[in-house]
C-alpha cells in the first residue's frame, strides 16, 4: 500500500537516533514541524495510548495506529465539508467528538472543555481539541477495562480510583 510506504518513509525519518521505534521528543518535533505543538504530556499520552509492549515508546505498527487516530480526529475538526476553519465553537466541538465516537453528557462535556480550553473562549484550535481528543481516548481505554459486563458502569475501589486518576495525567 502507497500510504503505508510513505508513512514508512516519514516514520524512518523521525527515527533520529536508528532504534526502530520512537521516543517521546522524537514525535513531539515530528508533530510540531507539523504545526502541531502539544506539551511532552500529552505527546507521551500519545504513546502510552497505543504502546502495545508497553516500551515507552512507538514502533511502526504502534506509529500507524496512532496516525490512523489522529487523521480520525483531525478529520472530524475540519467537519463534513473539509472547511479551512481554524477554531472551532464548543457546538462544533461536541458534534466533531460525536464523529470521532465520544458520546458525552452535557456536564462531562463542559468538564472536559473547560479543561482544555485554557483562556476560556470557547473556541478550540486544533491542537487543543486533539489534546482533548487523546484525553477522551485515554478515559475510554481505561474505563473499558474496568467495564467487565459492558454495560457502561463500573464500581472502583479506592485502588483503582487511584490507578485510574494517575494514568489519566495529561
Amino acid at each position: 500500500m502507497e500510504n503505508s510506504a510513505v508513512l514508512k518513509m516519514w516514520f524512518d525519518s523521525v527515527d533520529t537516533d536508528r532504534s526502530g521505534s520512537i521516543n517521546c521528543q522524537e514525535l513531539q518535533r515530528a508533530l510540531g514541524a507539523g504545526n502541531l505543538h502539544f506539551t511532552e504530556s500529552v505527546v507521551y499520552q500519545m504513546i502510552k495510548l497505543y504502546d502495545q509492549d508497553f516500551s515507552g515508546s512507538m514502533n511502526f505498527t504502534e506509529f500507524c495506529s496512532l496516525h490512523q487516530f489522529l487523521v480520525l480526529v483531525q478529520n472530524s475538526f475540519r467537519g463534513p465539508f473539509g472547511s479551512g476553519r481554524d477554531r472551532l465553537s464548543l457546538n462544533e466541538v461536541y458534534e466533531a467528538l460525536r464523529v470521532v465516537g465520544f458520546s458525552l453528557d452535557q456536564p462531562s462535556f463542559y468538564s472536559a472543555c473547560q479543561s482544555f480550553d485554557k483562556g476560556r473562549t470557547g473556541q478550540f484550535t486544533l491542537d487543543h481539541y486533539m489534546s482533548m481528543c487523546i484525553f477522551l481516548k485515554s478515559a475510554q481505554n481505561l474505563f473499558r477495562a474496568f467495564d467487565t459486563q459492558r454495560d457502561g458502569r463500573v464500581t472502583l475501589d479506592f485502588n483503582q480510583f487511584v490507578y485510574c486518576a494517575a494514568n489519566l495525567r495529561i
